[in-house]
C-alpha cells in the first residue's frame, strides 16, 4: 500500500511558551532602545512639521427647519373656489421633487452651488467666490501656469451668465471638491423638521459666506418653485381685473354722459333712450364679470399665501468659527507612536533570527 500523507497537527497552545516568546519580543526591543528612542524623537519633529504644513480649516453650521403647508386645510378653500369655477385642490399641489427630504438634494445642486461661487467674495469686493477660493488652495497659480489655460481663465467675474469651455471647467473642479470634502447637508432627527448644513474651508469668513448665500439661494428656489402655479393664476386674474376695472371705468363716464344728454334730447324722438338702455345694461354686465373676477382673484391670492412654505434659519454661523486643527502636542505624540511603532516592528520581524 501506497504510504498515506497526514497533514500535522497544530502543536498545542502553552502559555508558558507564549508568555516566553513576548519577553523575547520585549528584551530585543530593550535591547534597540536607543534606535527606538531616536524613532521616537523623529517621529516627533514630522508630527510637529505636519502641524505647521498643514492649514487649518473652518465649519460654518447652520440649521433651518421648513414648513410645509397642510394638505388636509385646503378643502373648503377649494370648495368655496369651486363655486367660482376655479380649482384651487389641482393648483395647490405640494407633491413633486421639492417634497419631503429632498431639500437635501437641492442644496447639493450644481446649479445653484455655481450661483453661490459666482457672487461676491467676502474677501475682496471685486472678486468672486471662485476666484477667492481658487486663491486660498493655490490653485489659481498652479492654473495659470498650465498650457492651454492661461490667466485669463482663472478668473471669474461676479453674476457671469456666459463663461468659457476652460473656465466651466475649473469651476466643476472647485464644485466637486466642494460636493466631495466640504460640503455636507443633514437631518438629525428624522421625525423632525430640522436640517443641518456644514461647510467646511480654509478661509473662514469664506465658510460663513458659502453657508448663508446658500440657503438663501436654495429659499428663494424652493419658494419660487412650489409656488409658481399659483402665483401664474394670481397674475393673470390680476391682469384681467385691471382690465375690467378700466372697462367699467370707461362704461361709467360714458353711461353718466348718455343720462345727461337724454335731458337735453326731443320728446319727438321715441328711441332717444335706447342709448341710455344699452349702456346701463352694459355697465351691469361688466359690474357682475369684475365682482366675479375680484373674487376669484382674492381666493387665489388666499391660496398663494397658505401654500407658500416657510424656511426658518435657527442657528446661523457668526464668527469665529469652528476651528478644524490638531493640536501641536497632539500631533507630536502621534508621530512618536506611529515611528516608534514602525521601527519596533522591522525590528521583531526583520532582525530577529
Amino acid at each position: 500500500m501506497e504510504p498515506t500523507n497526514y497533514i500535522p497537527e497544530d502543536p498545542a497552545f502553552s502559555l508558558k511558551g507564549t508568555i516566553a516568546q513576548w519577553s523575547s519580543y520585549l528584551a530585543l526591543l530593550l535591547k534597540n532602545w536607543k534606535q527606538l528612542l531616536v524613532a521616537a524623537i523623529a517621529g516627533g519633529i514630522l508630527g510637529l512639521g505636519y502641524y505647521w504644513l498643514v492649514k487649518p480649516t473652518y465649519t460654518a453650521r447652520l440649521t433651518f427647519v421648513v414648513e410645509e403647508a397642510k394638505q388636509s386645510g385646503g378643502g373648503v378653500l377649494s370648495a368655496l373656489a369651486g363655486q367660482f369655477g376655479v380649482d384651487i385642490g389641482g393648483m395647490s399641489g405640494t407633491s413633486g421633487v421639492l417634497a419631503g427630504d429632498n431639500v437635501q438634494e437641492l442644496l447639493k445642486s450644481r446649479f445653484l452651488l455655481k450661483k453661490v461661487l459666482l457672487s461676491k467674495s467676502p474677501i475682496n469686493a471685486s472678486h468672486s467666490i471662485a476666484e477667492d477660493y481658487a486663491v486660498s488652495y493655490g490653485w489659481q497659480a498652479k492654473w495659470s501656469k498650465k498650457t492651454g489655460i492661461g490667466p485669463q481663465n482663472t478668473s471669474f467675474p461676479i453674476e457671469a451668465k456666459v463663461l468659457s469651455r476652460v473656465q466651466d471647467s475649473l469651476l466643476q473642479v472647485i464644485m466637486k471638491q466642494m460636493l466631495e470634502k466640504e460640503l455636507a447637508v443633514s437631518k438629525p432627527d428624522k421625525k423632525l423638521g430640522f436640517f443641518e448644513l456644514n461647510v467646511t474651508n480654509q478661509q473662514e469668513l469664506l465658510s460663513q459666506s458659502i453657508c448663508l448665500l446658500l440657503i438663501k439661494e436654495a429659499t428663494t428656489f424652493y419658494i419660487d418653485t412650489k409656488t409658481r402655479r399659483l402665483k401664474i393664476n394670481v397674475e393673470r386674474l390680476q391682469r384681467k381685473s385691471d382690465s375690467l376695472e378700466y372697462l367699467l371705468n370707461r362704461k361709467t363716464i360714458s353711461t353718466l354722459s348718455a343720462n345727461r344728454d337724454l335731458l337735453n334730447v326731443n320728446p319727438a324722438f321715441t328711441t332717444a333712450g335706447a342709448d341710455v338702455e344699452i349702456s346701463n345694461r352694459d355697465k351691469v354686465i361688466l359690474s357682475t364679470i369684475y365682482g366675479e373676477v375680484v373674487k376669484n382673484l382674492e381666493i387665489s391670492k388666499t391660496a398663494l399665501i397658505q401654500e407658500t412654505p416657510t424656511v426658518q434659519l435657527v442657528d446661523q454661523p457668526e464668527l469665529p468659527l469652528k476651528k478644524n486643527k490638531m493640536d501641536w502636542w497632539m500631533a507630536i505624540g502621534i508621530g512618536m507612536v506611529i515611528v516608534a511603532i514602525g521601527v519596533g516592528g522591522y525590528l521583531l520581524f526583520f532582525t530577529r533570527k
